[in-house]
């Protein structure tokens, strides 16, 4: 097992030479990001303006300068539920066909376990090096170095436009207080 300092192998920012050597190659897009600030009650957070969400609270995002590459990782509210990433593991080889709703692996964190399903149709292209060597980047970062996977084709059918995803999760979280769910923790960017 892996996860947040504490015996993690201290590596140099992702930019380095050192990094790139290893095959750990950045993982931030090229232009900046614009994003779309939400808040509700305690829980706040900023959702990139460009990317795809799915209704499982995941994003979605071409990859720049590469043909139909789109890498996909969690949004800021479901790394909530999660608490830090610890382990994460990938079912599907690379070039294997995926398609949205197929269980391609799972992600363990310090709150909850929880299998991941694919949101694209396409082909598999691997999962992200670097969680290996670090994986609270999905927290910190999850919208730039914190991606998960990656697929060569294109987002499901139901995804979302950030507007889109902005009231779903909305709801959602007005469904789990009304539940009797909360809203734990503090606000969070």
């Amino acid at each position: 097992m892996w996860g947040c300092g504490g015996g993690a192998e201290k590596l140099p920012p992702l930019t380095t030479p050192a990094v790139q050597h290893r095959g750990l190659e950045a993982c931030t897009t090229s232009m900046p990001l614009n994003f779309i600030r939400f808040k509700h009650a305690r829980f706040s957070a900023r959702f990139p303006d460009t990317f795809r969400y799915s209704r499982s609270h995941y994003w979605m995002t071409r990859v720049e300068g590469e043909e139909n590459l789109w890498r996909v990782g969690f949004t800021k509210f479901a790394t909530r539920m999660l608490g830090e990433l610890v382990d994460c593991e990938w079912k599907p080889a690379e070039g294997a066909h995926v398609e949205p709703g197929d269980n391609i692996g799972w992600v363990e964190g310090f709150k909850a376990a929880s299998d991941v399903y694919c949101v694209m149709n396409g082909s598999f292209a691997g999962g992200n090096p670097y969680l290996k060597v670090d994986a609270c980047i999905v927290r910190s970062d999850p919208y730039e170095q914190g991606w998960l996977y990656s697929v060569r084709g294109e987002p499901e059918a139901e995804s979302l436009d950030v507007h889109g995803y902005i009231a779903l999760l909305s709801a959602t979280i007005h469904r789990m207080a009304e539940e009797g769910h909360g809203e734990e923790g503090a606000a969070e960017e």
